[in-house]
């Protein structure tokens, strides 16, 4: 693959690919373990599909349609649930199905044969172009300097966020900011592992690195570091054997925090 790599320009943009995936995931998915924003994350990542159908129907690039109703969705669900009238995972649910329900729409709508989502909901590695990584290398930069900026206003919101709004925190900008950035990341993941399976590299990595370390800034770099090796290890496997890319990489990242999580169940109960 390696001889492969210099030869083929759709390699390139994989690996790249790859390599932007496993910051964002790094950087976010700490975050969204600390603060147990899983499901919400797959709620926006779902809602996105709707946006995918709309390109398709509008004749505008998908992916841009997915980030629009990624930020939107986003930002509806962290509006709603804030007012406490209603449980945050029925919010989740409505807008998880209506975002799928309204992509499968779109889809149907579209003139003539219907385009193939297999890639937008299971993803495909191989199939990032130039445009894409353009949007994804954007959207890295912007989440880069929204934790960078505020990186120990992170570490109090994380650790405390009572504490935080006591010290003169804006919790609630905080947290609207938060869900803009997962939306971010859902759409850089899009292209490589599919809305279907997002919540796994966007978890798994940053699971992992939980269980080696509790320091905020070594999860986040453990976490960068294992979320490379899965979307590269991933992508040898998917090219070696001519198989789905999101799914290799899935499920390495799966398999890796069993064996990781086995290992540290049995060195505590040799220490206990």
């Amino acid at each position: 693959m390696i001889s492969a790599l210099f030869q083929y320009q759709f390699l390139q943009n994989a690996l790249a690919a790859g390599l932007l995936s496993s910051i964002v995931c790094g950087i976010i998915g700490v975050i969204v373990i600390e603060k147990k924003l899983v499901m919400l994350s797959g709620g926006i990542a779902h809602t996105s599909y709707g946006g995918v159908g709309l390109g398709y129907l509008l004749g505008f690039e998908p992916i841009l349609g997915a980030f629009l109703f990624a930020v939107g969705g986003a930002l509806a669900i962290g509006k709603i649930s804030r007012r406490k009238t209603t449980h945050s995972d029925v919010v989740i649910g409505l807008f998880w199905s209506f975002g799928m329900a309204l992509g499968i729409l779109f889809v149907a709508l579209t003139p003539g044969y219907p385009p193939d989502m297999t890639s937008y909901l299971f993803g495909n590695i191989l199939s990032v172009t130039r445009g894409d990584l353009l949007l994804m290398a954007c959207l890295t930069v912007l989440v880069l300097a929204a934790v960078a900026v505020f990186y120990d206003t992170w570490k109090a919101y994380l650790f405390d966020e009572e504490f935080a709004a006591v010290m003169g925190v804006d919790t609630a900008r905080l947290n609207y900011l938060l869900l803009i950035l997962v939306a971010m990341t859902v759409v850089v993941l899009i292209r490589v592992v599919g809305i279907i399976l997002v919540l796994a590299l966007l978890t798994a990595p940053a699971a992992v690195a939980g269980l080696l370390t509790n320091s905020f800034g070594r999860r986040i770099c453990y976490s960068i570091f294992f979320g490379a090796v899965f979307c590269l290890a991933g992508l040898w496997l998917s090219y070696t054997l001519n198989i789905a890319s999101g799914a290799c990489i899935v499920i390495l990242s799966a398999v890796s925090y069993l064996i990781v999580y086995g290992l540290r169940g049995r060195e505590q109960g040799r220490v206990s």
